[in-house]
């Protein structure tokens, strides 16, 4: 069932909308949503294991970026990709270059280092296929890491020497995350602690 793409539901009906009228709708709403090509995609909300492993990375990527120009932010931070109209909020991203306003948006950013995303059961497919391939079309990123709720699982993509994307795989909580572009790592144990899994005590 892997090679099923889980997309957002639809918001606002099937019309096309300009980015400008996405910008003003999200203004207006209490609940985020994405916008790629003219549609308006709604977001789900978390589960307490997506809200565990969030307190936890981003708790220990600040504490490693303190003596570091690099700055991270939590899912509150909007994403533009002027390079294919992608409005999105990725769950923690971090800047290396300072905050670069897009065109459109003073509260929109463009350009970041790295994304992290924590994938559920209903976005996990979304998250490695299509969004990743949207992803690559950012020219300043180095890393995309997902973090799996459901699993001790993470999959690393960094850019390697040849400037081409390759992927380590974490499954062991013994091991650390290794971030190429920030030189350093976090332990898997912090990054799963408090995270409750089913059927597992």
């Amino acid at each position: 069932m892997d090679n099923i793409v889980n997309e957002p539901a639809v918001a606002y009906g099937k019309r096309r909308y300009t980015i400008q009228e996405y910008l003003e709708l999200e203004n207006a709403s209490q609940e985020k949503h994405e916008y790629f090509e003219g549609e308006i995609f709604a977001k789900s909300g978390a589960s307490d294991n997506h809200n565990e492993i969030f307190s936890n990375v981003f708790g220990e990527i600040v504490n490693k970026l303190k003596e570091k120009p690099c700055r991270p932010y939590g899912s509150d931070k909007r994403l533009s990709i002027p390079e294919n109209t992608l409005f999105t909020y990725p769950d923690i991203s971090i800047y290396c270059n300072g905050l670069i306003h897009s065109k459109f948006n003073e509260d929109t950013s463009i350009l970041p280092t790295v994304i992290i995303e924590i994938l559920s059961p209903s976005t996990k497919n979304y998250d490695k296929g299509k969004k990743f391939n949207l992803y690559k079309d950012i020219p300043s990123l180095k890393e995309y890491i997902m973090i799996d709720s459901t699993e001790i699982s993470v999959k690393a993509f960094h850019i390697n020497e040849n400037q081409n994307w390759e992927l380590k795989e974490y499954k062991n909580i013994d091991e650390s995350l290794h971030f190429f572009s920030l030189g350093f790592n976090v332990l898997l144990k912090a990054i799963y602690q408090h995270v409750r899994f089913a059927g597992k005590t």
